[in-house]
């Protein structure tokens, strides 16, 4: 008896486009976007939402706090740090967390993709799945890592030297679920290499 897989070709042509439209998309809106906006092609990102150490540092609870160096806090617990005419450093490092961001998360729907064409040949399970299984798990690993990291070093960057210094505390809190989920893609990857080396056995005693 014949037996049809549930997993047809359409049904590969379609996760393969809805991969790279996702690529295309991460690619233009979080990554060609703001560099535009860093270098003045287009408006710019002139905001950070920042958390305040004590509520009581800024009175008023929208009411801004304007500094001599062209920022504003507005906010108490959660505040929004705004520029009024950002410089170039001002623009990277208001914009650097997005495309760092967007750039790693690009680089993990490219192994995605790559991975998905390997669907074409009937089989998924061969070794360079396994090494881009690593290079996604080691990059969600990075990205939990850079992801709370980035934001507090540029903000603290940002409002070295200024009135906003003390106001705005350098602040880091690391979350383990992407910790768990780089470990878990990680030991899928460890399943890959360890099943096409056992076929690789098999097949060679045949």
């Amino acid at each position: 008896m014949d037996t049809k897989s549930w997993w047809d070709r359409t049904d590969n042509r379609v996760l393969e486009g809805v991969l790279a439209l996702a690529a295309l998309l991460f690619g233009v809106f979080g990554v060609l976007i703001p560099v535009l906006g860093v270098v003045g092609l287009i408006d710019p990102m002139d905001t950070r939402d920042v958390e305040l150490d004590v509520t009581t540092r800024v009175p008023g609870a929208v009411k801004p706090v304007t500094a001599d160096y062209g920022m504003t806090l507005t906010g108490t617990d959660r505040a929004e740090l705004g520029f009024v005419h950002p410089d170039f450093g001002q623009r990277l490092l208001l914009a650097l967390p997005e495309i760092t961001g967007s750039l790693l998360l690009l680089f993990v729907l490219v192994l995605l993709l790559r991975m998905a064409r390997t669907l074409r040949g009937g089989d998924v399970f061969v070794p360079k799945n396994a090494r881009r299984l690593s290079a996604i798990g080691l990059t969600v690993l990075v990205q939990s890592v850079l992801s709370p990291l980035l934001p507090a070093v540029t903000t603290a960057l940002l409002v070295r030297g200024t009135d906003m210094a003390d106001r705005v505390p350098f602040a880091v809190t690391l979350s383990g679920k992407y910790v768990l989920l780089a470990l878990l893609v990680l030991a899928l990857a460890e399943v890959f290499r360890q099943g096409t080396k056992l076929r690789a056995d098999t097949e060679g005693l045949v």
